[in-house]
């Protein structure tokens, strides 16, 4: 145990005792003696009569005095009077002057209780003060020793991995570089959507360098003290320096490396000395040193500008959510300990997850497991694999659905339909893989799935007709039931539609009113406004129309829904054909 704690043990162990001891003693103190109260012209009567033996003055309500001959303790009002004293003493009484056993016992109580105070507040604020919560992160940020992980653990981002193979080589032979006056990135930034592996890419490469590997988060850095998040930075250099190389890894980033505005003010005062005291500690340490920092983020259009030049993080190296290869890759790496049936094709299960991140893919195939071995099933079925599919998708399908109407079914299929049968007739390259009036625990009552082509750029064309798909269910509820019969169950699309048109017009300039203006550069989001409304109320107008003029198909399409409640590709294709 160190001194500094068995010191506040002791300390607070005295503290204790005392309150014990004063406590103790007030409630014995006259024991023995009984106490009776009398009113005060009692009291007088007891002086004349020459009675009265001792008298206790004090500052208090009450005064004590006892009579000649007898034990009790008498207390009676204190009449305050300044020449009480003198006039006692005058008759021959012995007087006490001062608070007496119980008034001190009551000022004790009251020290040792405002100490214990004291004590307990002082121990609180020991708790969340600075140099507590340092060497909180100081313990946080220590290496994680015996990094195994490698390239071969990161599957697909073939181009990420290319982008930073030298900096192992650099790692490893920091002499080779600056030999011949080649200086490597000090900072590399990996950014990229969520989940599509820029930690466990960073993990690589301390992994195939052989060294320490320090991970934090960028919200360890922003703190309520102001100088705790420098403090945490210069320790976290200094730490990784004791190791002579080291990867520093820091998630997030953009908690503590957003844009500095103009005029610093109380909360921001922390951020902007933490940021400072990184890009310090950058500009610091040697090329040779065969320190790397990486740092990830989500939004590298929030980052300030100073962290990303020339000397701090000056390489950006974008980790992007995998192709159908990629994909593939990924599917197999987290299958190898898996047993999957003969039924599942990894090649068509990369084709149908379209926009899935690795991690989503990891926790595609760990929830297919999961459902496998409820079932207590040897293997993994194509059957676990779709269900699991669907349930990170659009949820679990609810089990009791006794409470559905009829109606509401019906309209549910007409708008799920009319999704399904609009991106066959504007977008065939569109794959419907799924359609189903299963109400899920999300919240939706029905879904169809749309897996649009993987493309590097998108016409004009394509936006118009993924708003006119998006419309489309809308559309069908307000052609078969009447205009006052439309329901809510189309907000989700409405606000898609809308995210579209939006950028449709702002950001990609394909608009007429406004020409080839960027409209977010000036952040005019109501000059925009009308025009937006214009292009919905077109493309939902011609979306009526691809639906009037495919009227049969709808209803066959409904009907088959109605009576199955899921639909698949071969059956949406056959419909619609």
């Amino acid at each position: 145990m160190s001194k500094k704690r068995w010191g506040n043990r002791f300390f607070a162990s005295c503290v204790m005792l005392a309150i014990a001891a004063l406590f103790f003693a007030g409630l014995f103190t006259g024991v023995g003696r009984e106490t009776a109260h009398v009113p005060y012209i009692e009291f007088l009567q007891n002086f004349e009569n020459g009675l009265v033996e001792q008298v206790t003055i004090s500052d208090s309500a009450t005064l004590r005095f006892s009579l000649t001959g007898d034990d009790t303790l008498f207390t009676t009002t204190n009449p305050r009077n300044p020449g009480l004293t003198e006039e006692l003493l005058r008759g021959g009484v012995d007087v006490v002057e001062g608070s007496g056993a119980s008034g001190i016992v009551q000022i004790g109580v009251s020290l040792a209780f405002f100490a214990a105070g004291i004590f307990v507040v002082s121990k609180i604020m020991g708790k969340h003060s600075p140099s507590r919560e340092m060497a909180f992160c100081v313990r946080e940020a220590q290496e994680s020793g015996g990094i195994s992980c490698t390239f071969a653990d990161v599957a697909g981002n073939r181009e990420a991995k290319e982008s930073v193979q030298d900096l192992v080589d650099f790692i490893k032979n920091p002499k080779k570089y600056s030999r011949l006056g080649a200086r490597i990135p000090r900072g590399i930034i990996f950014y990229g959507a969520p989940g599509t592996g820029k930690t466990l890419l960073a993990k690589a490469v301390a992994g195939e360098g052989g060294v320490p590997f320090f991970s934090v988060s960028g919200s360890d850095f922003v703190q309520m003290y102001v100088g705790v998040g420098a403090k945490r930075i210069r320790e976290l250099f200094k730490s990784a320096r004791a190791k002579g190389q080291a990867v520093i890894f820091i998630d997030e980033i953009d908690a503590l490396g957003k844009k500095r505005q103009g005029a610093a003010t109380g909360g921001s005062d922390e951020r902007d000395q933490t940021l400072n005291a990184l890009l310090t500690e950058m500009s610091g340490f040697s090329s040779s040193e065969g320190i790397i920092v990486i740092a990830a983020t989500n939004r590298l259009d929030t980052l300030d500008e100073a962290l990303l030049r020339p000397g701090r993080f000056d390489r950006h190296v974008e980790v992007a959510l995998p192709d159908i290869g990629a994909r593939r890759a990924i599917l197999e790496y987290h299958a190898a300990n898996k047993p999957l049936a003969d039924d599942i094709s990894l090649d068509a299960l990369a084709r149908k997850t379209v926009y899935f991140s690795g991690a989503m893919l990891e926790n595609l195939l760990n929830e297919a497991a999961i459902l496998a071995a409820k079932s207590s099933s040897e293997l993994i079925s194509y059957a676990c694999v779709d269900q699991a599919f669907m349930t990170i998708l659009a949820g679990a399908a609810k089990t009791d659905r006794s409470h559905i109407h009829e109606q509401e079914r019906r309209i549910t299929a007409y708008h799920e339909a009319g999704h399904a049968l609009v991106s066959r007739l504007v977008s065939p390259e569109t794959i419907v893989s799924k359609v189903s009036i299963i109400p899920s625990t999300k919240g939706a009552g029905g879904f169809c799935m749309n897996l649009p082509p993987e493309k590097m750029y998108y016409t004009k064309r394509d936006l118009e007709a993924q708003i006119k798909i998006a419309l489309a269910g809308r559309a069908s509820e307000e052609i078969i039931f009447g205009a006052e019969n439309i329901t809510t169950g189309a907000s989700n699309d409405i606000e898609k539609a809308t995210k579209i048109c939006k950028d449709y017009i702002a950001k990609y300039a394909m608009g007429k009113a406004h020409g080839l203006l960027n409209l977010e550069v000036f952040d005019a989001k109501s000059q925009m406004i009308d025009e937006c409304g214009e292009l919905l109320e077109r493309l939902y107008s011609e979306t009526m129309d691809d639906i009037r003029g495919s009227l049969t198909k709808l209803h066959a399409m409904t009907d088959e829904l109605l009576a199955r409640e899921v639909l698949e590709q071969e059956d949406v294709e056959r419909l619609a054909a």
